[in-house]
């Protein structure tokens, strides 16, 4: 599933083409994705202009001059492609924006575990209620962390996992993230310094803005507005390297482990994270 890096990336690739355009026809070549789309969900976007475009966690938010907002999700295989006013659709292309540009942006999704909804107040849509901080902004820090942790019993893995926590960090970043800061997954959040939680919070900027930087990562599906792939799978130090040689510490009697969290793979070292 697409994390904070992917979404952002696709959402910069999009700005330039959707912000400030008037939708002058929406195409809907199925009548559901994940969800059902609302009766009025077509007649609502046509002819409304976009006026900004943000993201929230794994969210892409498109705000429109009538007051509402589309929210998007791509679930797992979800992705779109930027064509111009002659496209001809092809197999998974679901929905298709036209655009005052004549530009068409397309939305295609194999799995269709993605999902597009309407709303009035992004605020009361149930999942930002309980969404964490971002973390790339000033509310994500290591205090908060501390304070959050204070009551928790769970591993450190386990907790930046959860969207109530931080929004947008996914397993890759997370795996990722920890290895910089030289945290074993495995540690219990109650444990963890203040000092630690600081180094933490800069790792998990740093890789963010990394993967963002290179286009994300594309392991199975996700791409790029463009259509090119993300690059930071070339990049990773611990995530998918199980039993390759560690690139921090260089040992050869210590390799990357996997091990199972929650249902998801961790990878790590266990010399360098402690």
């Amino acid at each position: 599933m697409p994390e904070l890096p992917e979404v952002e990336t696709v959402k910069n690739g999009l700005a330039p083409v959707w912000l400030n355009q008037t939708i002058r026809r929406v195409e809907l070549r199925r009548e559901n994705l994940r969800y059902p789309f609302k009766p009025d969900f077509k007649e609502t976007l046509e002819g409304a202009r976009v006026t900004q475009m943000s993201r929230r966690g794994k969210y892409m938010i498109v705000s429109l001059n009538k007051g509402q907002h589309l929210i998007i999700h791509l679930g797992m295989s979800g992705s779109f492609k930027i064509e111009g006013s002659l496209y001809v659709p092809v197999k998974h292309d679901h929905v298709l924006f036209y655009l005052s540009n004549d530009k068409t942006l397309i939305y295609n999704d194999p799995r269709r575990f993605g999902f597009m909804v309407l709303v009035e107040d992004i605020e009361v849509y149930p999942p930002f209620k309980i969404m964490g901080p971002d973390p790339l902004g000033n509310d994500f820090n290591a205090p908060y962390l501390k304070r959050k942790f204070k009551t928790l019993e769970t591993p450190i893995k386990t907790a930046l996992l959860n969207q109530s926590l931080i929004a947008g960090i996914g397993n890759i970043y997370a795996c990722e993230a920890l290895h910089m800061a030289g945290i074993s997954p495995l540690k219990p959040v109650q444990k963890i310094s203040l000092s630690k939680l600081e180094l933490l919070t800069q790792s998990i900027r740093d890789v963010l803005f990394k993967a963002i930087e290179v286009g994300g990562s594309s392991l199975k599906d996700h791409r790029q507005a463009d259509g090119s792939l993300g690059y930071f799978q070339h990049q990773f130090t611990v995530y998918g390297r199980e039993n390759a040689l560690c690139l921090t510490c260089k040992r050869e009697t210590n390799h990357i482990k996997r091990i199972v969290q929650a249902g998801r793979s961790t990878f790590y070292c266990p010399h360098c994270q402690r």
